[in-house]
């Protein structure tokens, strides 16, 4: 017994520290994952835009030499 308390009660806060310390390493793996999940989107959302421009500016210029 150390301070008066039984080894397991030692065992038992150390498991609970240690519970803590993963339960972090996983919420901050999910964040991760999340947002290079969100980088991707946001890039093929980018991509479309750009797309959607060089699709409009070349039927303007169609049009512009149509005249």
């Amino acid at each position: 017994m150390i301070f008066g308390l039984p080894i397991w009660v030692f065992v038992c806060i150390l498991f609970i520290f240690l519970s803590g310390y993963m339960a972090y390493r996983a919420m901050r793996a999910e964040q991760q994952i999340e947002q290079q999940f969100i980088e991707k989107e946001g890039r093929v959302y980018l991509t479309r835009i750009e797309e959607e421009k060089e699709k409009r500016k070349s039927t303007t210029d169609l049009r512009q030499k149509a005249r």
